[in-house]
């Protein structure tokens, strides 16, 4: 029998009908459509509906269900409160975004209200990949920024696109302006964890892959937000009245700015971060690297994406995690400016000759947390007790450090600088904090507990009475334990009862009755316990809560009052902590330069590219923690006074090191143009301002692109940008596409390299028949891999000599990779008989007869033919006009005709 009609129809009501609760988790979920919602209930971060179900398969956790909506189960999961920070870190990695919504009244309030209130909420800040503070989710040694990008229109009606890089997680702020053929080569320099842009970029389509191709979490704002308010909104961010004081910013670079700020506004939610004044960076004060060479060389990732086996982590001895990212900053934009470089380079030296000053200042480094960061923290109200004892420990470390400098004669300039840096910040700072902090720190400053004893004379008493509360209240419990005639007796608390006895379920029904009810009251029971309270007991709560919260709150003015003392000398502690990481960087430069024995190098204005014994810093480092040891190699690209660098084209087989000869030597360009020593016993370098690398092969399935067509576009980018000044590394150019094929390009490419770019290049190779091209390439000069046999087996020696290989070994190689002998004789068989064609003789032809690209000449206009009798007798018959007979006559006159021309 069915239900009556008002019976279901109630059903559905009450299947429609949200709760309160849900009705508001809804409204905040609204207002944030494209992130996470961690809604806080309790001691939970509860999400909900497709929320949960990205959450549950994103971070493995065990999917539920909370009422209904719309007839349908509501999915549900949560992470505890405590734990927020690891759930967090795993969803940023995914590219997650994620609203924090939090409890912003006390429950009590909301149950005074009475009703369906519910606890009110709201979202206190949106985590982003490029907006996170929190130390368990960032990487130490690794800047944290995002970067946005704005387009305006140029006077010449071309685009010029502003970029802002802010890392809240440090207060630093970059601007900088770069052209179409600019964007990505920068945003690989800056590397930022996530990229703000508006939806005219977005919508533009070659934009948006190249900023797709980037693989870095993006976020696609509603407008540009370079409006016309730009410039006010940073003068009113800064408190200044002009910006004239930050550089002449260009519009591109105020808009950047601007849309920068905004982002900030908006994913903080009314907390500030101190951002520092914003800086400029100037195009053509670093190498220019586009993201392919920065990718081929593995300057910060390797090619699988991890941080070992990359150069940074092959050469980082900081140890500071600010000092981390100053090196990492420095590798990605080595300067161009022998000056500068020269100053950094002295600096190292010095430390280096200084052994016993470097690890005195090593020593006092390592007990120098991440300041700058704590510092941000406690600006954007989320610091706690132990960011308060980092900045501790960061004064006492600048102080220690700037007084050793200041005893040290002959001081290079660029630590000079350094010996003040504790001059300009209140020492009583220091002293202030080291006596207010207690021994053992909570994480969150609401654990209270922080404030070391006889710091507050106010706290003290408050925790006395606090303390001494607790004393009584075991004193009760021995004496209910007696009065009750049981050992069993506990006084327990919980937010829901308060402070209540507990009592096995006999003892239990015994104190309901007299003589036990009088002194009793019962207040709940169990499963297998009763609980009591009594009217002493409940004053004595309202005390000891009363103290608590009061001594709590006493801690909490404390801190606020450390923290804004912290704040107010903000300038100083940030300019202690960017010096504690410059003389991180010069004092781990140095020691890695004893360490592995690197040489100082001449870096000048020459187009010089001489370097003696080099050596890859990577592989080097490898085969020593191995037992084994590199051979180095020397490279001379061009002298001092060379007008134009040479190409060099290599030769030899695979796994004899064309490849790493190749990169150790751009490597060693960068690390000498960011002040460091190298890998190898001299070398003089004339500034490199453009480094280009096409190394190695991968295919762009998600953009459709074979081996072949990114190898390609890669090689065109060089050869349309390289200048006399660059340095072009190539390896293996039209390996990719049919042997003729290939060989042609490569050889065009060799001659355009030589007529057009004129730059400093080495080009490895397999296609033996360039190494011909010298015979009419007056700057080109062969080099070889040296290889031998060895009783039929192939030695790779790995050393580097002039000259061309006569083979390939590519069938001994494939012996050694363990090809069946079956496929190997075959292969020697075939190989023997494409031998006997002699085809080197057709290519020393082509050299000969076929015109080099400087000196191709145009086709000549055709020659306008002469006169020719013959054509214009034949021209002047008409056979439709003649007779048999005389057709015939026409004919045989037309054959004598010819027979007098002949003659």
């Amino acid at each position: 029998m069915s239900a009556p009609a008002a019976t279901r129809s109630s059903a559905r009501d009450a299947e429609t009908r949200v709760t309160p609760m849900m009705a508001q988790y809804m409204d905040i979920k609204a207002a944030n459509p494209d992130c996470l919602l961690f809604y806080r209930m309790g001691d939970f971060y509860e999400l909900f509906f497709a929320d949960a179900e990205i959450a549950s398969r994103s971070l493995g956790i065990v999917l539920t269900k909370r009422g209904k909506h719309l007839g349908d189960d509501i999915p549900m999961c949560g992470v505890p409160v405590e734990r927020a920070d690891d759930y967090l870190q795993r969803l940023i990695g995914l590219g997650h975004r994620v609203a924090v919504c939090e409890q912003t009244e006390d429950p009590a309030e909301a149950r005074k209200r009475g009703g369906k209130s519910v606890v009110q909420r709201g979202v206190v800040r949106l985590v982003t990949p490029g907006t996170i503070t929190e130390d368990r989710l960032l990487e130490p040694g690794r800047a944290n920024a995002f970067l946005t990008i704005a387009r305006v229109r140029a006077s010449d009606e071309s685009w010029s696109y502003g970029l802002a890089a802010v890392d809240i997680s440090t207060g630093a702020f970059i601007l900088g302006e770069t052209t179409d053929g600019g964007l990505a080569a920068e945003i690989a320099r800056i590397e930022p964890s996530e990229i703000v842009v508006g939806e005219a970029i977005w919508n533009d389509d070659r934009l948006r892959r190249i900023i797709e191709d980037t693989r870095i979490a993006v976020a696609p704002v509603g407008r540009d937000m370079a409006d016309g308010s730009a410039e006010r909104r940073l003068t009113s961010w800064f408190g200044v009245a002009t910006l004239d004081g930050f550089g002449a910013l260009s519009r591109a670079e105020i808009a950047a700015a601007s849309m920068a700020l905004i982002y900030v506004e908006r994913t903080q939610i009314g907390a500030k971060p101190a951002l520092a004044f914003p800086t400029r960076f100037k195009r053509g004060t670093t190498m220019e690297i586009d993201a392919a060479t920065r990718a081929n060389l593995e300057l910060t990732r390797t090619l699988s994406g991890h941080r070992d086996g990359s150069l940074i982590a092959a050469i980082d001895m900081t140890v500071t995690p600010a000092g981390g990212r100053l090196l990492a900053e420095r590798l990605a934009g080595p300067l161009t400016d022998p000056i500068a470089i020269a100053a950094r380079a002295e600096a190292v030296a010095f430390l280096l000759a200084q052994t016993d000053l470097r690890d005195s200042l090593r020593t006092q480094l390592r007990q120098a947390p991440d300041f700058a960061r704590s510092f941000s923290r406690l600006a954007l109200g989320r610091g706690g007790p132990r960011d308060l004892a980092a900045l501790r420990d960061g004064l006492n470390a600048a102080a220690a450090v700037s007084a050793q400098l200041q005893n040290v004669s002959d001081l290079p300039d660029h630590l000079r600088a350094a010996a003040q840096i504790g001059g300009e910040i209140d020492p009583r700072i220091a002293e202030e904090l080291q006596q207010a902090l207690a021994e053992d720190l909570p994480l969150n400053k609401r654990d209270g507990g922080f404030i070391a004893k006889g710091f507050e004379p106010a706290l003290d008493e408050k925790r006395a009475l606090r303390d001494e509360s607790r004393r009584v209240i075991a004193g009760l419990q021995a004496r209910y334990s007696e009065i009750a005639g049981t050992k069993q007796l506990k006084i327990k608390h919980n937010n829901f009862l308060g402070f209540f006895i507990e009592v096995q379920q006999a003892q239990g029904e015994k104190m309901l009755r007299p003589p036990f009810d009088t002194e009793f009251i019962h207040r709940q029971t169990m499963a297998d316990a009763m609980r009591f309270s009594t009217r002493e007991l409940g004053e004595l709560e309202a005390k000891i809560a009363s103290a608590a919260d009061r001594a709590l709150a006493l801690e909490l003015e404390i801190f606020e009052r450390l923290a804004q003392r912290l704040l107010e000398a903000g300038e100083p502690i940030k300019a202690a902590a960017q010096a504690l990481a410059t003389i991180d960087v010069a004092a781990a430069l140095a020691e890695l330069a004893e360490k592995q024995s690197w040489s100082r190098p001449i870096v000048d204005d020459s187009l010089a590219f001489v370097i003696e014994g080099a050596r890859h810093p990577v592989v080097e480092i490898s085969l020593r923690q191995r037992g084994e040891s590199f051979v180095a190699n020397d490279c001379t690209l061009a002298q001092a006074e060379d007008a134009n660098g040479l190409i060099a084209i290599i030769t030899g087989p695979n796994m004899a090191g064309k490849s790493t000869y190749l990169r150790q030597n751009a490597l060693i360009a960068i690390l000498a143009q960011i002040g460091s020593f190298v890998p190898a016993r001299s070398a003089h370098i004339g500034i490199v301002d453009r480094l280009f690398s096409r190394v190695g092969a991968a295919d762009d399935l998600a953009r459709g692109r074979s081996t072949f067509m990114v190898e390609m576009v890669e090689t065109a980018a060089i050869l349309n940008q390289a200048g006399e000044r660059s340095f072009v590394i190539l390896d293996e150019i039209g390996r990719g596409t049919a042997t003729f094929d290939g060989l042609s390009i490569a050889w065009a490419a060799v001659e355009f390299l030589h007529a057009r770019n004129r730059a400093r290049t080495l080009f490895a190779t397999h296609f033996h028949e360039l190494t011909q091209l010298t015979k009419k390439l007056p700057r080109l000069i062969n080099l070889t891999m040296r290889v031998t046999d060895w009783n039929g087996e192939v030695v790779f020696l790995h050393e580097v000599v002039k000259g061309a290989a006569d083979r390939s070994y590519g069938i001994q190689v494939a012996r050694l990779a363990g090809l069946p002998q079956d496929v190997v004789d075959r292969a020697q068989a075939i190989l023997a008989e494409l031998e006997a064609d002699e085809r080197r003789a057709p290519v020393e032809r082509m050299i000969d007869d076929l015109p080099l690209f400087a000196i191709a000449k145009p086709a000549p206009a055709p020659v306008k033919p002469k006169t020719d009798d013959l054509r214009t007798a034949l021209d002047a018959l008409n056979p439709d006009d003649l007779s048999p007979r005389e057709a015939l006559d026409a004919l045989y006159a037309l054959k004598k005709q010819r027979i007098a021309e002949d003659k």
